[in-house]
């Protein structure tokens, strides 16, 4: 068992709680490898974030190290070990690339699998099954064997959730850049139905349900009114950016604003 891994609570939202914000900090480092001079820190921007109330810490470490490189991802394990215990340290990637070495070394709480080729932009879409269980199986049996929670990466399909309960992942990240681009338009509710459908499908399963990619300010609240049983969601390129007119301490606070107001209204309906 990783002594790292904080139980699940029932303070999470699928059981009555509110959904936690995991934040990426994947574009703070991407801005400090454009010099060689350190700044801005990884390490101080997850530590005002963590101070102003956020409840994880993201990385995504790529193979070619174009943002996280592997000292952040040591430095941020051990800054949470010796400083935040109570702090989610989810790390994210293919794991049939690099990911695995950090799991085996790091065991943090929590693992996101994502089907990123090397040289992919951003994440884009989620596994595919049947025909990503064979090469997950071990991967995943191996990761929970360490003592990590697994979540895997996936598009909005409600019949694929049985899949990863298949395969004895602990949760799903809802890819949520399909809603992100639908919201505000004519085509959002049809879009948000999907994520409300899926999510339902990987409650009945017994899996938990993160979100992530693209969620912002402006339509996290609606997201969560509308998909049932969130429990994290991960946010960096919208924080980042926000962060660098409002400050981490004010635009994580607005954050947590956003997912208050989706459980108001749920609370006094």
């Amino acid at each position: 068992m990783n002594p790292l891994v904080a139980p699940e609570s029932s303070s999470h939202h699928a059981a009555g709680g509110r959904c936690a914000l995991s934040v990426n900090v994947n574009k703070v480092a991407l801005l400090r490898n454009t010099r060689h001079l350190g700044i801005p820190s990884v390490l101080r921007a997850a530590e005002a974030c963590l101070l102003a109330g956020a409840q994880g810490i993201t990385v995504h470490p790529r193979p070619d190290a174009r943002h996280i490189r592997s000292q952040d991802v040591h430095e941020l394990a051990e800054m949470l070990r010796r400083d935040w215990p109570q702090v989610e340290y989810n790390i994210e990637g293919n794991p049939t690339q690099n990911l695995m070495d950090f799991v085996r070394e790091l065991r943090p709480h929590q693992v996101t699998f994502v089907p990123d080729s090397e040289d992919q932009f951003t994440s884009d879409h989620g596994w595919q099954f049947p025909a990503d269980l064979q090469r997950l199986a071990p991967l995943v049996a191996e990761a929970k064997a360490l003592g990590v929670r697994v979540s895997l990466f996936m598009d909005p399909v409600p019949e694929a959730m049985a899949f990863v309960a298949q395969l004895g992942a602990d949760r799903v990240e809802l890819y949520t850049e399909t809603y992100a681009s639908a919201f505000g338009s004519e085509r959002e509710a049809a879009v948000l139905a999907g994520f409300t459908r899926t999510a339902e499908a990987a409650l009945a399963v017994g899996l938990g349900v993160n979100a992530g990619h693209d969620l912002n300010r402006d339509n996290l609240t609606a997201f969560l009114r509308a998909v049932p049983g969130v429990q994290e969601v991960s946010i960096g390129h919208a924080l980042i950016a926000d962060a660098l007119e409002l400050g981490y301490a004010e635009t994580v606070r607005e954050y947590q604003r956003c997912i208050q107001r989706a459980y108001v209204r749920a609370e006094s309906a």
